[in-house]
């Protein structure tokens, strides 16, 4: 059985000891597992949610037996996937296996893909036939594409004009195209409606392109027709593009004929109501909802995403199934993978406590986010969350954003702080 002054200082060391410590004076070690009954967790998908939840399970209590479900042996990150597109770092930087998470942390993976999972017998049935039970699930299946929101566009032209927004496949596709665009060439990218996975950031994007199109093909054109009228960081954003590459970045409000109405996917041609758009090289990253298993699970609203208790990241529709990342509703928290990581962290911490009997401890999440609008110019947003009335909102006076007007020297500090942050994630969740 896990010791309580096992469990402290396992979650100490992740900065959950202070507030996990705080809710168990007098608790009682008599668990709902022991040793020779191991706990089993089932966790789908082996992105920063789920990664993060199936090591943290075993760090905060080793005798609970973890399964991690992943269908990619080696995994390649959004973030860093537009460093990518620039050129700034290689395929291998940002892609990682699980063999820390088996061979260090004792975390069954299992390379397949679940075609079901059954709430109410507590199993998950995987697409070779095999049946695992569990007694908690946690599902992070990241996102999904809405790819009717858009007439013209659909899976079967991703090939042709790539979302780029999954990394893998789709990013070697954008690569490729924007190195083989002509010279003064047009790319165009359509960001979509809020809210929607970032990174990979879709104003961090058009700035690695337009970084990599200033070294190669210089008098390109990049337009954004965009869906919405503003966007996060957007002064930052623009006040880089300005001093970097002059007028090479146009960016097309909603209100200002922005919003696509409709594409032409044979002659690469968007269409809104004020005009149209013929792009060399096409991205189109379509709205966005939970991923499929969640809605197969039936653990979706009406608006595609997954309602959570956000203390535990425990489903209110089905118990006993927790949902971290992307997919999920966590209050004021943005979906990126520093998002999923911290909340990953909560969950696991969430069910060993419950697991052991323990008070289900209440902690602060946080995300940051570091963008590269230049090779040596990088920006942030960062902020600290906590639980108030049920909901996930920010602890006011804490984090901040990059200061607008700033010199040289601050972003080019900027940027290596974001290749440290993350060589710091990476290696948390997947090599160490």
């Amino acid at each position: 059985m896990l010791k309580r002054r096992s469990l402290i200082k396992a979650m100490a060391a992740t900065g959950f000891g202070g507030s996990l410590m705080a809710t168990l004076p007098g608790c009682s070690l008599n668990g709902t597992k022991g040793s020779s009954d191991a706990a089993r967790v089932v966790v789908i998908g082996g992105g920063f949610g789920g990664a993060s939840v199936a090591k943290y399970l075993k760090r905060f209590d080793n005798t609970v037996d973890v399964t991690l479900i992943e269908p990619k042996k080696s995994y390649m990150t959004c973030p860093g996937s537009n460093w990518y597109l620039a050129g700034l770092v290689d395929a291998k930087t940002i892609t990682h296996s699980y063999d820390s998470l088996r061979d260090k942390h004792g975390v069954n993976i299992i390379h397949s893909t679940v075609s079901m999972v059954s709430p109410a017998a507590k199993q998950v049935t995987l697409n070779d036939g095999r049946v695992l039970d569990y007694d908690k699930l946690v599902v992070s299946p990241g996102i999904e594409f809405k790819y009717d929101a858009i007439e013209g566009y659909s899976e079967d032209v991703i090939e042709q004009i790539p979302h780029a927004y999954k990394a893998g496949p789709q990013t070697e596709i954008l690569y490729k195209q924007i190195r083989e665009m002509p010279q003064g060439g047009t790319f165009i990218m359509c960001p979509p409606g809020n809210p929607f996975r970032c990174p990979p950031g879709p104003y961090e994007r058009v700035s690695m392109i337009a970084d990599y199109f200033k070294r190669n093909n210089p008098t390109a054109k990049i337009i954004i027709l965009d869906a919405k009228d503003k966007f996060s960081k957007q002064g930052l954003f623009q006040e880089g593009w300005k001093a970097l590459y002059g007028d090479m970045i146009q960016w097309i409000s909603a209100s200002a004929g922005g919003k696509v109405s409709h594409i032409d996917a044979k002659t690469k041609t968007v269409y809104t109501d004020f005009g149209q758009y013929k792009a060399d090289v096409l991205n189109i990253i379509p709205p966005q909802k939970a991923g499929n298993i969640a809605f197969a699970a039936g653990l979706t609203n009406d608006a595609g995403w997954c309602p959570v208790d956000q203390q535990t990241f425990e489903s209110t529709i089905h118990p006993d199934i927790h949902v971290v990342g992307d997919s999920s509703i966590a209050g004021k928290m943005p979906k990126s993978g520093h998002s999923a990581a911290s909340q990953g962290k909560m969950c696991a911490a969430s069910i060993v406590a419950k697991l052991n009997g323990y008070t289900i401890p209440t902690a602060k999440n946080v995300n940051t986010c570091y963008s590269l609008v230049g090779a040596d110019y990088g920006i942030s947003v960062a902020a600290v969350y906590q639980l108030v009335d049920g909901s996930i909102v920010p602890v006011k006076g804490a984090g901040g954003v990059s200061p607008t007007g700033a010199d040289a020297s601050f972003r080019k500090n900027e940027a290596n702080y974001a290749h440290g942050w993350y060589k710091s994630i990476t290696m948390d969740l997947w090599n160490s």
